[in-house]
Protein backbone atom coordinates (compact mmCIF):
# COMPACT_ATOMS: atom_id res chain seq x y z
CA UNK A 1 0.00 0.00 0.00
CA UNK A 2 1.62 3.39 -0.81
CA UNK A 3 0.67 6.26 1.03
CA UNK A 4 2.03 10.18 0.76
CA UNK A 5 2.28 12.47 3.98
CA UNK A 6 0.91 15.74 3.26
CA UNK A 7 1.76 19.05 5.51
CA UNK A 8 1.77 18.42 9.79
CA UNK A 9 -1.57 17.12 10.94
CA UNK A 10 -3.24 16.88 7.88
CA UNK A 11 -3.16 13.49 7.45
CA UNK A 12 -2.45 11.36 4.15
CA UNK A 13 -4.11 10.31 1.09
CA UNK A 14 -3.11 7.26 -0.92
CA UNK A 15 -4.72 3.52 -2.93
CA UNK A 16 -5.17 0.15 -1.98
CA UNK A 17 -3.57 -1.69 -4.58
CA UNK A 18 -0.51 -2.74 -6.45
CA UNK A 19 -0.32 0.26 -8.64
CA UNK A 20 3.12 2.22 -7.80
CA UNK A 21 2.11 6.03 -6.59
CA UNK A 22 3.39 7.51 -10.36
CA UNK A 23 0.79 5.42 -12.27
CA UNK A 24 -1.88 6.48 -9.83
CA UNK A 25 -3.30 8.77 -12.15
CA UNK A 26 -3.67 6.34 -14.66
CA UNK A 27 -5.02 3.88 -12.16
CA UNK A 28 -9.23 3.29 -12.06
CA UNK A 29 -9.26 2.72 -8.23
CA UNK A 30 -10.17 5.32 -5.71
CA UNK A 31 -8.63 7.24 -3.55
CA UNK A 32 -8.57 6.94 0.23
CA UNK A 33 -7.18 9.20 2.84
CA UNK A 34 -6.54 9.07 6.70
CA UNK A 35 -6.29 11.50 9.45
CA UNK A 36 -6.52 12.04 12.94
CA UNK A 37 -10.03 13.38 14.18
CA UNK A 38 -10.70 15.92 16.74
CA UNK A 39 -10.28 13.58 19.48
CA UNK A 40 -7.48 12.24 18.21
CA UNK A 41 -8.36 8.83 16.66
CA UNK A 42 -7.60 7.81 13.42
CA UNK A 43 -9.85 7.63 10.96
CA UNK A 44 -10.40 7.08 6.76
CA UNK A 45 -12.77 7.68 4.01
CA UNK A 46 -12.53 6.65 0.86
CA UNK A 47 -14.71 6.55 -2.80
CA UNK A 48 -12.68 9.86 -4.06
CA UNK A 49 -12.27 9.26 -8.15
CA UNK A 50 -9.16 12.01 -8.22
CA UNK A 51 -6.33 12.99 -6.53
CA UNK A 52 -7.52 16.61 -5.86
CA UNK A 53 -10.91 15.46 -4.74
CA UNK A 54 -9.08 13.79 -1.94
CA UNK A 55 -6.68 16.37 -0.73
CA UNK A 56 -9.52 18.79 -1.00
CA UNK A 57 -11.62 16.27 1.51
CA UNK A 58 -8.49 16.51 3.69
CA UNK A 59 -8.46 20.38 3.42
CA UNK A 60 -11.73 21.03 4.91
CA UNK A 61 -11.29 18.25 7.48
CA UNK A 62 -7.85 20.07 8.78
CA UNK A 63 -9.79 23.67 8.59
CA UNK A 64 -12.43 22.40 10.70
CA UNK A 65 -9.93 21.06 13.50
CA UNK A 66 -8.17 24.11 13.34
CA UNK A 67 -11.06 26.51 14.09
CA UNK A 68 -13.00 24.17 16.05
CA UNK A 69 -11.21 25.21 19.27
CA UNK A 70 -12.53 28.85 18.64
CA UNK A 71 -15.79 27.35 17.80
CA UNK A 72 -16.26 25.13 20.77
CA UNK A 73 -14.79 28.57 23.24
CA UNK A 74 -17.92 30.51 21.51
CA UNK A 75 -20.30 27.99 21.79
CA UNK A 76 -19.31 27.93 26.04
CA UNK A 77 -19.77 31.26 25.98
CA UNK A 78 -23.36 31.38 24.63
CA UNK A 79 -24.51 28.85 26.63
CA UNK A 80 -23.05 30.48 30.17
CA UNK A 81 -23.50 33.58 28.75
CA UNK A 82 -26.92 33.81 26.96
CA UNK A 83 -29.35 32.58 29.41
CA UNK A 84 -28.04 35.18 31.89
CA UNK A 85 -30.36 37.87 32.60
CA UNK A 86 -28.95 41.26 31.90
CA UNK A 87 -29.01 42.99 35.43
CA UNK A 88 -26.26 39.62 36.97
CA UNK A 89 -24.48 40.18 33.43
CA UNK A 90 -24.76 44.48 33.67
CA UNK A 91 -23.05 43.53 37.34
CA UNK A 92 -20.42 41.08 36.10
CA UNK A 93 -19.72 44.05 33.27
CA UNK A 94 -19.49 46.80 36.03
CA UNK A 95 -16.97 44.76 38.19
CA UNK A 96 -14.69 45.18 35.23
CA UNK A 97 -14.89 48.50 34.77
CA UNK A 98 -11.91 49.58 37.33
CA UNK A 99 -10.70 52.00 34.97
CA UNK A 100 -13.49 54.56 36.30
CA UNK A 101 -13.34 57.28 38.81
CA UNK A 102 -15.52 56.74 41.63
CA UNK A 103 -17.92 59.83 40.67
CA UNK A 104 -18.29 57.96 36.90
CA UNK A 105 -19.32 54.37 38.70
CA UNK A 106 -22.27 56.09 41.03
CA UNK A 107 -23.00 58.15 37.23
CA UNK A 108 -23.51 54.59 36.15
CA UNK A 109 -24.96 53.04 38.98
CA UNK A 110 -27.19 55.66 38.73
CA UNK A 111 -28.40 55.08 35.51
CA UNK A 112 -28.71 51.42 35.72
CA UNK A 113 -30.72 51.78 38.54
CA UNK A 114 -33.68 54.39 37.61
CA UNK A 115 -33.52 53.66 33.77
CA UNK A 116 -32.17 50.35 32.62
CA UNK A 117 -33.05 47.64 34.72
CA UNK A 118 -35.99 48.41 35.55
CA UNK A 119 -37.29 48.08 32.07
CA UNK A 120 -34.70 45.74 30.98
CA UNK A 121 -33.09 43.90 34.33
CA UNK A 122 -34.92 40.63 33.94
CA UNK A 123 -34.45 39.98 30.44
CA UNK A 124 -32.36 37.15 29.31
CA UNK A 125 -28.48 37.93 27.30
CA UNK A 126 -29.55 36.22 24.14
CA UNK A 127 -32.99 37.95 23.75
CA UNK A 128 -31.71 41.12 22.98
CA UNK A 129 -31.75 42.93 19.14
CA UNK A 130 -32.28 45.94 17.83
CA UNK A 131 -35.97 45.90 18.52
CA UNK A 132 -35.68 45.79 22.28
CA UNK A 133 -32.85 48.09 22.19
CA UNK A 134 -35.40 50.83 20.41
CA UNK A 135 -37.92 49.70 22.59
CA UNK A 136 -36.17 50.56 25.48
CA UNK A 137 -35.39 53.99 24.16
CA UNK A 138 -39.43 54.63 23.44
CA UNK A 139 -39.92 53.55 26.70
CA UNK A 140 -37.62 56.84 27.90
CA UNK A 141 -39.32 58.66 25.12
CA UNK A 142 -42.73 57.69 26.87
CA UNK A 143 -41.70 58.64 30.21
CA UNK A 144 -40.96 61.96 28.69
CA UNK A 145 -36.85 61.47 29.93
CA UNK A 146 -34.99 64.63 29.16
CA UNK A 147 -32.48 64.31 26.36
CA UNK A 148 -29.50 64.09 28.23
CA UNK A 149 -30.78 61.59 30.45
CA UNK A 150 -31.71 59.53 27.43
CA UNK A 151 -28.39 59.82 25.64
CA UNK A 152 -26.70 58.91 28.97
CA UNK A 153 -28.80 55.85 29.82
CA UNK A 154 -28.32 54.80 25.91
CA UNK A 155 -24.42 55.27 26.11
CA UNK A 156 -24.47 52.70 28.90
CA UNK A 157 -26.41 50.09 27.62
CA UNK A 158 -24.70 50.28 24.87
CA UNK A 159 -21.28 49.79 26.36
CA UNK A 160 -22.90 46.68 27.81
CA UNK A 161 -24.24 44.71 24.65
CA UNK A 162 -21.20 45.96 22.89
CA UNK A 163 -18.90 43.63 25.55
CA UNK A 164 -21.55 41.09 25.25
CA UNK A 165 -21.29 41.04 21.21
CA UNK A 166 -17.26 41.08 21.12
CA UNK A 167 -18.37 37.99 23.95
CA UNK A 168 -19.92 36.34 20.60
CA UNK A 169 -23.32 36.29 22.25
CA UNK A 170 -24.94 37.78 18.73
CA UNK A 171 -24.00 37.31 15.17
CA UNK A 172 -25.24 40.75 14.38
CA UNK A 173 -24.91 43.58 16.82
CA UNK A 174 -28.38 44.30 18.97
CA UNK A 175 -27.35 47.84 18.04
CA UNK A 176 -27.28 47.58 14.40
CA UNK A 177 -29.77 50.51 13.18
CA UNK A 178 -30.90 51.21 15.61
CA UNK A 179 -31.03 55.38 15.97
CA UNK A 180 -29.59 56.84 19.24
CA UNK A 181 -31.16 59.85 21.24
CA UNK A 182 -30.03 62.89 19.97
CA UNK A 183 -28.90 65.35 22.49
CA UNK A 184 -26.67 68.54 21.81
CA UNK A 185 -25.42 69.96 24.79
CA UNK A 186 -25.43 73.89 25.01
CA UNK A 187 -22.29 75.46 24.24
CA UNK A 188 -20.61 77.27 27.10
CA UNK A 189 -21.10 80.81 27.52
CA UNK A 190 -18.05 82.45 27.84
CA UNK A 191 -17.71 84.76 31.20
CA UNK A 192 -16.66 88.35 31.11
CA UNK A 193 -13.80 89.67 32.43
CA UNK A 194 -13.39 91.75 35.52
CA UNK A 195 -12.26 94.78 34.60
CA UNK A 196 -9.18 94.15 36.27
CA UNK A 197 -8.40 91.26 33.86
CA UNK A 198 -5.44 92.42 31.97
CA UNK A 199 -8.06 90.96 28.66
CA UNK A 200 -9.90 94.51 29.17
CA UNK A 201 -8.01 97.51 27.90
CA UNK A 202 -8.79 100.44 30.16
CA UNK A 203 -10.16 102.87 28.50
CA UNK A 204 -8.33 106.16 27.91
CA UNK A 205 -9.95 109.90 28.62
CA UNK A 206 -9.66 112.51 26.56
CA UNK A 207 -7.71 116.02 27.40
CA UNK A 208 -10.09 118.57 26.76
Amino acid sequence: MAARTLAHGMGSFFKECEHPRHRWSKCLHPYKIRYRSSTGKQAEEGGFAAQDQAISRLTEIYKEKKARPSSQARADRIQKYGSMRFQEYATEWMAGQRHLAAASVRHLESRLEHHILPALGSRRMNSFDHKVVDGFIRTMEKAHAGLATQANAFDKLRAILLDAHQLGLYAESPLTGVKPPQYDPPAQSSLPCPSSDPCVKPETTRSS
